[in-house]
């Protein structure tokens, strides 16, 4: 016999869960144990949500009673396959059903599903579906609802009995609420980091949201910049140049990212990248800086070696040391989370001079000393906020 007082115990610890940061899949595995220690016959459950992230669609937990819990991601550009097409949740999703249930111990009855069929061999006496539905923001795809869908089977002779229906009914409205903050959480951060990078996504999270919020910091910076970009938005017209654009963020912001940087803007079709220097860490982060700039490079060539690509992709890079402040600008409706100082301003007049200079990559002198045999002097040149001509160098 189910006692409600010790599903009641379930229910206070998912209230508790929901309080702070849980991860889902952890969450619901968790869960399915307490369920087990309460007497609810469950030995397999699945949990499905979709989410709002430009690379995840949805997310599955499986847990199955002495087995090993499992955590899957799936991307958008993922395709259905023959197991989901011919899925139970799926009917469930594109039909609208409150719920499925099948009983698996009638060897004569169909399973329209192969699933159940596998079910049934394995020992299974009952299966159920139940989406619970709940209004947060998603990308919509073929299904019109957000919010979870669990399946529960057990092994359990006779199946569910009413009293385990009621308690998997009534915790499921439970795990939805805790699903629910859970999965808003993952999207404010997921959107923070997105659209202003981890760094300062987290400092607006953690509470950085006034105006003139900020900090100074140490930094190299990454500036590049596309070349010819005006012809080749006039040649390729708005979605041709669109893809291209995209393709060469890939490569210059991809580099940065890959490398440990953080890509805090982008202007127009130039790349704002950061690598803050903290703890004593000046070598690695240079080294990083330096790695983004070859990695650029070397993701360029090869787009370029592409036959497809009936024009030259090619960018300027200048690399910089120094301060700058850290922080919100804008008005106090309408802020940003950047950077600013002379260290950007003698990026961005660094990038400009390559052009003229003819190379790839321009750099400031403190980064050329840990460049070593690679470095080589390209000349002096006036940058803005510095008195005296600055030495540059090429990265060969």
């Amino acid at each position: 016999m189910i006692s409600m007082a010790e599903i009641d115990g379930v229910e206070d610890w998912l209230i508790d869960q929901s309080l702070g940061r849980p991860d889902l899949a952890t969450m619901f595995a968790q869960m399915c144990e307490k369920l087990r220690l309460c007497r609810v016959p469950i030995d397999r459950a699945m949990l499905a949500w979709s989410t709002l992230h430009p690379l995840i669609e949805a997310e599955m937990a499986f847990w199955e009673n002495g087995g090993e819990f499992q955590h899957e991601r799936f991307a958008h550009r993922d395709e259905e396959d023959e197991g989901w097409l011919k899925s139970p949740v799926r009917a469930v999703l594109v039909n609208r059903e409150p719920m499925l249930r099948r009983r698996l111990t009638n060897a004569n009855a169909p399973f329209e599903f192969p699933l159940l069929t596998r079910l049934a061999e394995s020992g299974y006496t009952d299966y159920l579906v139940i989406p619970t539905e709940f209004d947060l923001p998603s990308i919509r795809g073929d299904y019109p609802s957000t919010g979870i869908i669990v399946s529960w089977a057990t092994r359990e002779e006779g199946g569910f009995k009413d009293d385990a229906l009621t308690a998997i009914r009534y915790i499921q409205k439970r795990l939805a609420l805790a699903a629910r903050a859970t999965i808003e959480g993952q999207i404010s951060r997921t959107i923070a980091e997105t659209y202003l990078g981890k760094i300062a996504g987290n400092k607006v999270l953690n509470g950085q949201i006034r105006h003139g919020d900020g900090e100074t910091i140490d930094a190299v910076v990454f500036f590049c910049d596309m070349r010819n970009s005006t012809a080749i938005a006039e040649a390729l017209g708005p979605d041709a140049y669109l893809s291209w654009l995209n393709t060469y963020f890939e490569a210059t912001a991809g580099a940065v990212l890959d490398n440990g940087g953080e890509v805090l803007d982008y202007i127009g079709d130039a790349v704002l990248g950061v690598f803050p220097i903290e703890n004593g860490n000046f070598n690695k982060v240079v080294a990083q800086a330096i790695a983004a700039a070859d990695d650029t490079c070397n993701r360029l060539r090869t787009i370029n070696s592409d036959p497809a690509h009936d024009r030259a992709m090619k960018s300027g890079i200048a690399l910089s040391v120094g301060s700058v402040m850290f922080g919100n600008i804008g008005v106090p409706h309408r802020l940003t989370f950047s950077v600013i100082g002379q260290t950007i301003h003698a990026a961005a007049r660094i990038e400009s001079l390559t052009k003229s200079v003819g190379v790839e990559v321009l750099m400031t002198e403190d980064i050329a000393k840990h460049a070593g045999s690679r470095s080589r002097p390209v000349g002096a040149f006036e940058l803005s906020g510095f008195s005296d001509r600055q030495p540059l160098f090429s990265l060969e």
